[in-house]
């Protein structure tokens, strides 16, 4: 016979777990995405050092600068600068490890279906937000620096700190990342049946005016020709979410565009019983 306590570990679902057990992996789970955060800065200092990181960070705004250097204020604002930096290298490459630690931590609550779709969404929304981060860098930051510094340039003349323009950088870099990442959102509430398709087409053209604000405040360029050009790939990525989510449905085998009954008309199985009852006599 076995012992009592081996009868009730068995009897508990897979995966279940005491609450202290839950905080204890919690505690774990923080730690080691905190040492892995820690270890990604040392490795970003080392690369702000080793690599032209800063001069990569200056070219967008290099053509306004006086002689080509940004400025600082402070005797410390040089060392934090760097020190900023490397955080945020360090966390750019910590993530994966700290969405791992997310991922192992909620797993076990997932249905196996829902992890089959979920893991890849993952490691696609790493492609997607390299791809934001890419067109902000690439675009927007150049066209809203020539419009911001344009401004009363015969009467000014711009004296940019290092921490200005840092701070100014990384907020648009990172918005056009979390942007991009539309899609990978829409697949893991779709997993979870918290959105359906014919919700999304509803709401298309509320999506498309939030999308037409975030593009004009995201993009302080030549206004009409720089929103819509922004505006296309969000237009582009909200309508490939939709299809995403259709292929969720179906993949879980269920309807994604179920049938809606409108008031006043009888429903659908009332109507076919009726036709049957009409048939028998």
């Amino acid at each position: 016979m076995k012992p009592p306590l081996m009868r009730e570990q068995r009897s508990k679902p897979r995966g279940e777990m005491p609450f202290l057990d839950h905080l204890e992996e919690l505690r774990w789970r923080i730690f080691k995405a905190v040492g892995s955060l820690m270890v990604g800065a040392a490795i970003g200092f080392w690369v702000v050092f080793r690599y032209d990181v800063v001069g990569l960070l200056r070219a967008p705004i290099e053509p306004y600068l006086t002689d080509g250097q940004l400025v600082f204020s402070a005797p410390t604002d040089a060392f934090f600068f760097g020190i900023k930096i490397s955080l945020i290298l360090g966390a750019v490459a910590a993530f994966p490890v700290i969405l791992y630690q997310i991922w192992a931590f909620l797993s076990p609550a997932l249905e196996k279906r829902e992890k089959q779709l979920i893991v890849p969404a993952l490691y696609g929304g790493f492609v997607l937000f390299a791809v934001g981060v890419w067109l902000g860098y690439d675009i927007a930051l150049p066209i809203s620096l020539e419009f911001l510094l344009g401004f009363f340039e015969d009467e000014f003349t711009p004296l940019i700190t290092i921490n200005a323009h840092l701070s100014f950088t990384v907020r648009l870099l990172l918005a056009f990342g979390l942007i991009f990442e539309l899609p990978v959102v829409i697949l893991i509430l779709s997993a979870m049946g918290l959105v359906t398709p014919a919700f999304l087409r509803s709401k298309r053209r509320h999506a498309i005016v939030i999308i037409t604000i975030l593009a004009s405040l995201l993009s302080p360029g030549d206004v009409l020709a720089v929103t819509v050009i922004l505006m296309g790939p969000l237009v582009v990525l909200y309508e490939a979410s939709i299809w995403i989510s259709v292929f969720v449905y179906r993949w879980k085998g269920q309807d994604p565009e179920p049938t809606i009954h409108r008031p006043g008309e009888p429903p659908a199985s009332s109507v076919s019983l009726h036709d049957d009852e009409e048939d028998q006599q």
